[in-house]
């Protein structure tokens, strides 16, 4: 029988049968059959070359991940629109409970990119645009002439990481949570070409390799 279904993902969930499922069937049946408590929540990029699960080498249930465009929170808004990440976010701290909540950017980010470089595709069109926008103020912060362009789309990259965590801070119940050392917050910037992980110390507000 024929599947109109991507050959590609179908070989890679033949692997997975064949070999992580089947070293792994008791905790699958355990996690199906209850539910997921994990303790850390992500939230990360779209990009295909950076999945959180990957780089941090994280079995099933173990982080709760949320990816969107550049990886960005957007401020408290509770106006009735669609807010997809703010949703999961309320879920992963009032149903789920976590522990720590982590912001991670990467390297060459093209949504990042988007807006530090002017008449980029990505910048116009009914969605994208309008979700960057927020960016634009950070790109001004780290706006200098002697940076080469890529030096600079990193210091954006990190910035919107810092930028995205003091939004989640107008998040009522993440900040009183916070205020209670019940969760923490962290910022992380990965680095596809070189697999280096950068972490954000908030108290001397630095960068720093893992």
């Amino acid at each position: 029988m024929t599947i109109n279904f991507p050959q590609r993902l179908l070989e890679g969930y033949a692997s997975f049968r064949a070999g992580r499922y089947a070293s792994e069937a008791e905790r699958y049946r355990r996690l199906g059959e209850g539910q997921q408590r994990p303790t850390i929540m992500m939230i990360a990029c779209c990009d295909s070359r950076a999945a959180p699960e990957t780089i941090f080498d994280a079995g099933p249930g173990e982080i709760f991940v949320v990816r969107n465009v550049a990886n960005l929170v957007p401020p408290y808004a509770p106006d009735g629109r669609h807010h997809s990440t703010s949703a999961a976010l309320e879920f992963a701290v009032l149903q789920l409970g976590v522990q720590h909540i982590v912001i991670m950017g990467h390297g060459r980010c093209g949504g990042i990119r988007a807006i530090t470089e002017p008449g980029d595709p990505l910048s116009t069109g009914d969605f994208i645009g309008k979700w960057l926008a927020s960016v634009r103020d950070v790109v001004a912060t780290v706006d200098d002439e002697k940076l080469s362009a890529a030096q600079r789309l990193t210091l954006v990259e990190q910035a919107s990481v810092e930028h995205s965590l003091a939004n989640l801070r107008t998040f009522p119940w993440v900040r009183a949570r916070e205020g209670k050392e019940q969760i923490t917050l962290h910022g992380a910037w990965f680095d596809i070409s070189l697999g280096e992980l950068n972490v954000y110390d908030e108290t001397v507000r630095r960068w720093t390799v893992v």
